[in-house]
């Protein structure tokens, strides 16, 4: 686990600069440092730099930038190749001359070429550079868990692990892209491949970006929605192969994500995931594996006890915090600063917590992410199953509501016009009321007022401008899947889950100096799951149905059964509590004009009203505290790097 970041250029950025860049991520790696300058033909420089958080073979062959053994091929990566050791048997024709995971890369890359990343399995975002050819490459995992950001402009290429490398880098314009801000407000968090700041981008995950010469050409070497149908094709029709195959994979998942030189734990919430996950450690070791979990003071929100019973059950070495809602208060001003862009999911709070809390006793952390996207656990889930079944109810409601220009759709209950207006073929799954997208979308200028739509129509477009992306994400006809639920699931897999879970938690737990490994979105734990059907997911309301069966092979039934309760941060407290006073500055028409960003006369109005109704419009759908919070963190986020 490491940071990277560097440039491609004309115009070169000396070796004191790129250093400067690449330490502003020395949280990501505090062990080990390189930094390179390559004279490439046509008059352009190549700077690689790396920052190394030590997890294999903690000698100095591990350094990078590294180099072939012939010096053709240079390569710098963060993250994790798991097959690397299968890897190394196929490649026995390289002379490797370490035990790092690094050097696989290069060995593949000279065997296979650019096609080198169908071969790795791992977490990864990788800079490669070929003097023969003086092609530079860029490659990013399957899924998204590691980040790799690139400036482009035509000709010159700058890329950082994160934003603040280029940010750091000589010349750079921090002009801000406007066009995303409604979609953030929204969603809380900025998708691949745009980011906050212009001719900046995220590279997508799966995909390659090849740079000769000022060029770039990029293309999916792992395209989701592919490999999704490739595989549903050909469904296992056996429930109890399906789960025999899964939880093998599983365990070969979590045994691959052990291999470590450095001391190795397991996050333990007491969910099924991290249950799940824990076990398959547990049985993989020998002595007890490290478990952490935080709980928070106040007890309907406290779920360390559950946490404590399962490490008991399974017998391991486990660690519990009790917090505080002033210790989570106070990581509220480092948001900024590890996030780099805007980013408003109030779960990083709790991440942050439980990452400190783990690395005062290991470096590696496995977690239980991916499971709610693949498996279907996610209790919105339940809506898009109810909404496909009600769609047809709404063709009507919709032609009913038409009538008088729209009057009578808006007597319609908030859950009726929710059904009856979510009639875009491109949306179905992403169904949600009018009055908190066009409130999104209003907080910047040239936008439509909610007072100025009058018909139906008004009322299905409000999620649209030719200045600003729309709200979601009009791509499902790409998707295929004509289950709802399933649509939605493949629909988070390439964007809530790498834009927001895995966003999370790398920042998260590398401010800590600590990696996070995800067993279930392992190659063929992932493309196994889309073999599996979704009546073994979802099965007669029973969320991730399979995944808890395998969750009984090591935990009983009953110490599992219980509802969720989550973490909760008590955000509306917040904003109208300790944080009213910036929230008031940051909303203050003045403030807002000189910034010129948003909509100074509406933004002001509504955190007025805001502050003084709170979360009481959760009656009319519209989650004030969400979309206040937003806004309150984009507007530290400013305050931290735009002044």
């Amino acid at each position: 686990m490491c940071g990277i970041c560097g440039y491609i250029s004309k115009n070169r950025i000396g070796e004191d600069e790129l250093r400067s860049m690449n330490d502003t991520m020395y949280h990501r790696g505090p062990n080990d440092s390189g930094v390179e300058i390559y004279e490439a033909k046509g008059g352009y420089s190549i700077g690689f730099a790396q920052r190394r958080l030590s997890i294999l073979d903690l000698s100095p062959l591990g350094h990078q930038p590294m180099h072939s053994n012939d010096k053709r091929i240079t390569v710098i990566f963060n993250g994790e190749i798991y097959n690397f050791l299968e890897l190394k048997k196929e490649l026995s024709g390289y002379e490797f001359k370490s035990n790092c995971d690094t050097e696989v890369i290069i060995a593949a890359y000279l065997k296979w070429g650019k096609n080198f990343a169908y071969h790795i399995h791992g977490m990864f975002a990788v800079a490669l550079y070929d003097r023969k050819t003086d092609d530079v490459y860029f490659v990013r995992d399957r899924i998204g868990k590691k980040p790799l950001y690139y400036y482009y402009d035509g000709d010159t290429i700058i890329f950082g692990s994160e934003l603040k490398p280029i940010i750091k880098a000589p010349g750079f314009n921090k002009d801000i892209n406007k066009s995303v801000i409604p979609r953030y407000l929204y969603h809380q968090y900025i998708n691949d491949p745009d980011t906050i700041y212009k001719n900046v981008y995220k590279l997508e995950p799966g995909s390659v970006l090849q740079y000769h010469m000022g060029s770039i050409k990029k293309w999916k070497y792992w395209d989701l929605f592919k490999v999704y149908a490739e595989n549903a094709a050909n469904p296992v029709t056996s429930y109890e192969e399906a789960k025999s195959e899964l939880k093998k994979k599983l365990q070969k998942a979590v045994a691959d994500r052990m291999i470590a030189d450095v001391p190795l734990g397991s996050f333990l919430s007491g969910g099924y995931d991290s249950s799940l996950i824990t076990a398959l450690a547990q049985e993989n070791s020998s002595t007890p594996v490290k478990t952490f979990s935080i709980g928070f003071d106040v007890p309907e929100y406290n779920e360390a006890e559950y946490a404590k019973a399962v490490a008991n059950h399974l017998g391991t070495d486990h660690t519990s915090l009790i917090i505080s809602e002033k210790e989570m208060f106070e990581l509220v001003d480092s948001i900024p600063q590890y996030f780099d862009e805007p980013f408003a999911d109030n779960s990083e709070i709790a991440t942050m917590l439980v990452s400190k809390l783990a690395r005062e006793q290991v470096t590696v952390a496995l977690s239980g992410d991916g499971g709610d996207e693949f498996f279907c656990g996610y209790n919105n889930y339940e809506d898009v199953a109810l909404a496909q079944k009600l769609d047809a109810i709404g063709v009507l409601a919709y032609a009913v509501g038409r009538i008088g220009n729209g009057r009578v759709y808006d007597k319609y209950p908030l859950k009726v016009k929710v059904i009856a207006g979510n009639r875009a073929k491109d949306t179905k799954v992403q169904f949600s009321s009018e009055g908190y997208i066009r409130t999104a979308n209003a907080f910047m200028d040239g936008i439509e007022r909610m007072d100025t739509i009058v018909t139906m129509e008004d009322y299905l477009s409000t999620d649209y401008s030719e200045n600003f992306l729309p709200v979601k994400y009009p791509m499902e006809s790409i998707i295929g899947a004509k289950n709802w639920q399933t649509r939605r699931m493949l629909l988070d897999m390439i964007t809530y889950l790498p834009g927001d879970i895995l966003t999370k938690v790398d920042r998260a737990s590398m401010k800590y100096s600590l990696e996070s490994r995800c067993p279930i979105m392992d190659t063929a734990v992932m493309e196994y799951s889309f073999r599996i059907p979704h009546k073994f997911k979802y099965a007669n309301g029973d969320k991730k149905h399979i995944l808890k069966d395998i969750t009984y092979d090591y935990l009983p039934r009953e110490m599992m059964e219980r509802p969720k309760t989550g973490f909760g941060v008590p955000i509306d407290m917040w904003l109208r509590g300790p944080l009213h006073d910036r929230l008031i500055d940051y909303s203050s028409t003045s403030y807002l004009k000189k910034q010129g960003i948003f909509d100074p006369n509406y933004v002001s109005a509504f955190i007025d009203k805001y502050l003084a109704s709170g979360d009481a419009g959760r009656a009319t759908g519209a989650n004030y505290s969400k979309i206040a919070w937003s806004f309150y963190v984009f507007q530290a986020w400013y305050e931290f790097y735009m002044h």
